[in-house]
């Protein structure tokens, strides 16, 4: 897995034996999530070891994550990334794959080999809330903001 992509989407992923922990990091943007989000959690689910039995998925800072980074609604986005309205005048085949590309994020949570839990604090709103459903364990909510 490379790390300088983990990094740059402002994601870490914390090893102890069998236990994988995911940290959303971007407590400045209340781990607001981009595509390079939905990159990096999908390469961690594909780079996942056999011997992880658990993986835990959390927020750095206040917030669990605020969803969706509200800067990709803008028609300068985020930089590096293509902003949504250019991807809605993608033909329907080509956006359905950029979606179905998005979704892999959240798709390998319930893996039968392992259990997933989402240790929710603060804010869960959309795509943050999507993240802590993916989980295949119940979420774990712990406190407010």
């Amino acid at each position: 897995m490379d790390q300088r992509t983990l990094d740059a989407a402002g994601v870490r992923l914390e090893t102890d034996g069998a236990v994988a922990t995911v940290v959303l990091d971007r407590p400045d943007r209340r781990n607001a999530q981009t595509p390079a989000t939905w990159r990096a959690l999908a390469e961690i689910g594909r780079s996942i070891d056999e011997s992880t039995r658990v993986v835990v998925v959390r927020g750095e800072g206040p917030s669990f994550s605020a969803g969706l980074d509200v800067r990709m609604l803008t028609p300068d986005g985020v930089p590096g990334e293509t902003p949504f309205p250019e991807l809605l005048r993608l033909d329907d085949d080509e956006f359905e794959a950029r979606i179905a590309e998005f979704q892999e994020a959240f798709t390998w949570w319930r893996r039968p080999e392992m259990v997933s839990i989402a240790a929710v604090r603060g804010h869960a709103i959309g795509a943050g809330f999507q993240l802590a459903l993916a989980c295949g364990s119940r979420p774990t909510m712990r406190g407010s903001a």
